[in-house]
């Protein structure tokens, strides 16, 4: 189903035109699809041409008695769309004017990159097609310079298309509005929060039809450009707060933030991969080691990570390492803080425990694992089924922790299956070059890595591209880790670390 959303304010003289011109478009090009528009308390004639087109069209009017703006409005469309819908990863919805700026053809195009593979598509309004006043079109022109998006030249267009199933995971930290600017603007702030949860963001070009608007333009060139300029900060966070996001779910690597599990795919997996996995070692390090790292996401920061030997503990009689590894930050009204913490057998190097405590916007959820390295299985505490795992098992934290033990030759490329969680091996590891790099007040010598999970999402992602610097001595020390989003590219840093004397206990 593709649902067409169509705000309205004293629209009349062009809105029931729009209307049948979506009809056309569809009647070519066969799609299953239904108006919704809103009538935002206009005062001509809209009402009544709505009505009649209501009869004959496949549509639905939502009516505002008092005028809450087009932000509101279309946000309004976008959530009934969403509400609609039993299939949000194959529906999708368009966002259309009623006064003709957008010509309603470029939906057929908009479809077909919907239909291959795209999740969000943007008609660049990069040309236009009649008269408009020199301040409105430089107007025009500047403020999506202001308000850009990556990947985008025409941030500003509100003419778009996307996948249902984008707003929906744009949608779940339930903000209310969800778009908070107005104009032109609240266009730039749609794109903004929904392309991170884009697989694939596509473009069109499309011209704005000022020959075909049947009324002077609403909007003040000046004072939009003031507003833009105004607007800045905000899609600014929006980025910057999803970035933030991303970062916390990349890190812990493949464990799910939510209150459902994945149950393995093959039973079998555990005994196929014993042979491949790697030789236990001892754990290097001392108790007492902090790495302290800041995260960006280009200029900006927007959090702060920490890496800690917590100190010594015992899991089922084992003697074990307690790692921790935590984040915090936030941007505007969004706050993350994640705690991952691991108990790794102090002479094998095996995750006996793992548990993931984090709090998102004041909602907080935690998950605990027990692992049984020696009976090959695990459980999830609350849980009452048990799951087979791998020989040598590693969960998220300790996995950082251990890949700076591995003997690493430049140029080779590694294979390991030691995810606890069969389903999301294997990790690869391919070593690309050495490197001098500046943290922490000091240059270092680094070696340079390319950690991938193909099965995998978040930061090491096969298409995040992602790259871990490692001190090119014993033990390696994270030095820095970039990974690439659709919006831009993330970066934690090292900026403080302390490692205690040989003689600590």
């Amino acid at each position: 189903m593709i649902y067409v959303c169509v705000p309205a304010h004293n629209e009349a003289r062009t809105a029931g035109l729009v209307l049948w011109k979506v009809r056309q478009v569809f009647t070519a090009f066969p799609r299953e699809y239904q108006l919704l528009v809103l009538d935002d308390a206009s005062t001509d004639e809209t009402p009544d041409v709505l009505a009649s087109y209501a009869k004959v069209l496949p549509m639905t009017i939502v009516t505002h008695r008092e005028r809450r703006g087009y932000a509101h409005s279309l946000e309004a469309l976008l959530r009934l769309a969403l509400q609609r819908t039993d299939r949000p990863k194959r529906d999708c919805a368009i966002t259309l004017h009623a006064d003709f700026a957008h010509s309603p053809e470029s939906m057929e195009d908009m479809v077909k990159h919907l239909e291959s593979g795209a999740d969000l598509v943007v008609a660049e309004q990069l040309e236009s097609r009649g008269h408009a006043s020199r301040a409105l079109r430089l107007a025009r022109r500047w403020t999506p310079r202001l308000l850009g998006v990556a990947g985008l030249r025409d941030s500003v267009s509100g003419y778009l298309a996307l996948r249902l199933i984008v707003l929906r995971q744009a949608l779940r930290r339930d903000v209310v509005p969800f778009l908070q600017t107005e104009g032109w603007c609240a266009n730039a702030e749609l794109v903004a929060r929904l392309a991170p949860h884009a697989r694939r963001l596509d473009t069109v070009p499309a011209a704005a039809r000022y020959d075909l608007v049947q009324r002077p333009s609403r909007v003040k060139p000046w004072r939009q450009l003031l507003a833009a300029w105004h607007a800045r900060p905000v899609i600014r966070a929006a980025r910057m707060a999803t970035a933030l996001l991303l970062i916390a779910i990349g890190l812990h690597a493949q464990s799910d933030t939510t209150r459902r599990d994945s149950t393995p795919r093959d039973s079998g997996s555990a005994a196929r991969m014993t042979a491949s996995a790697s030789v236990p070692v001892a754990v290097p390090f001392r108790v007492g080691e902090r790495l302290v790292y800041g995260a960006k996401y280009g200029l900006f920061n927007v959090g702060t990570a920490t890496m800690e030997v917590a100190g010594l503990d015992t899991v089922r009689g084992a003697e074990v390492m307690h790692f921790v590894f935590s984040i915090e930050g936030g941007a505007l009204w969004y706050h993350l803080n994640q705690r991952l913490e691991s108990w790794v057998g102090r002479d094998d190097f095996q995750s006996h425990r793992y548990r993931n405590q984090t709090d998102e916007r004041g909602k907080s959820w935690e998950r605990m694992f027990d692992i049984y390295p020696d009976s090959g299985f695990y459980r999830e505490a609350g849980r009452d089924t048990t799951f087979p795992t791998v020989a040598n098992p590693l969960d998220d934290a300790a996995f950082l922790y251990w890949i700076r033990t591995v003997p690493l030759e430049l140029g080779k490329r590694y294979e390991y299956r030691r995810y606890f969680r069969p389903e999301r091996n294997p990790v690869i590891i391919e070593v690309l070059k050495r490197e001098r790099v500046s943290v922490a007040g000091r240059k270092w010598n680094a070696i340079v890595i390319r950690p991938r999970i193909p099965n995998g999402g978040g930061i090491f992602a096969e298409k995040a591209d992602a790259r871990m610097w490692l001190s090119d001595q014993s033990p390696r020390t994270m030095l820095a880790l970039q990974s690439k989003f659709s919006f831009g590219q993330v970066t934690l840093k090292l900026k403080e670390y302390s490692d205690p004397p040989p003689e600590h206990p």
